[in-house]
């Protein structure tokens, strides 16, 4: 038991050894998020946590499109160079409904950002995956991104650059390809969403209360497996991992079980 949670507490330190950067140095000033807060179109809604979504951007496309000095961080490439970032740790409901901005949330401590930022390089974005999603599941933040920061870093990738080169890609043959990748891992386990002209945006990968993959709902969405998908080629990221079990996450989530049972109505 000692060796399991030894090896639990290594995967869920912050760091780039198993994120998808081909190189990731925080600035030394990190800038300051704004609070994020619910609105009348994004209200405070107390759920039960159904199941889980863990949603993957391919940080190229986002990059291609992105306008502004608020993407330097992620696109600016002094600080990095991403394939797959961490959008977020999603709790689902068990209908189409979700639960999403349960408890006010303060402005996160910059130690908590910069540990993160290597995996999530957006300051508000940060921010907003605690504000909208980390409060429903426990109220400490370190508690939520360990958890998220040992999912993220537990999947591994198809060679992505090949993919990008590949005619006549659907949906499908991606989906299958990032199956492969991970032990226990099915296509209809994944959804992948696309921007106009079909381009690859983010995979989110379906999982049950215990964090094990399972079948994605079909109110979920997701490109048609039938579609032809194309990605915007990024830095090559040799990934030489093996496909591996799913992380121990028993013990992070027993952390934060009594405060996700209790912020249910």
């Amino acid at each position: 038991m000692l060796k399991a949670a030894a090896a639990l507490a290594l995967i869920a330190l912050p760091g780039t050894a198993l994120a998808q950067s081909a190189q990731c140095r925080p600035p030394a000033q990190i800038a300051r998020p704004v609070i994020d807060a619910p609105s009348d179109k994004q209200p405070k809604r107390v759920l039960p946590i159904g199941s889980y979504t863990l949603a993957l951007s391919w940080s190229p496309q986002y990059c291609a499109s992105a306008r502004g000095g608020k993407q330097t961080l992620q696109c600016g490439g002094k600080t990095g160079r991403f394939g797959f970032t961490l959008h977020g740790l999603w709790p689902d409901g068990f209908g189409k409904e979700w639960p999403q901005y349960c408890r006010p949330a303060d402005l996160l401590p910059r130690k908590v950002i910069r540990d993160n930022l290597c995996t999530t390089p957006s300051v508000q974005l940060i921010q907003h995956e605690w504000a909208k999603h980390g409060t429903c599941m426990t109220t400490r933040p370190e508690r939520y991104f360990n958890l998220s920061r040992t999912l993220y870093q537990s999947i591994r990738y198809p060679d992505m650059t090949a993919l990008a080169a590949t005619e006549n890609l659907t949906v499908a043959k991606f989906a299958d390809a990032f199956a492969r990748a991970n032990k226990g891992l099915r296509p209809d386990m994944l959804r992948v969403t696309t921007t106009r002209g079909d381009w690859l945006s983010e995979v989110w990968l379906c999982m049950d209360r215990a964090m094990q993959f399972t079948r994605c709902p079909v109110h979920q969405g997701g490109a048609a497996p039938a579609s032809y998908l194309r990605i915007a080629p990024g830095p090559r990221i040799a990934d030489s991992r093996p496909s591996q079990a799913r992380p121990a996450t028993a013990a992070l989530l027993r952390q934060m079980q009594p405060e996700r049972d209790a912020s249910a109505p």
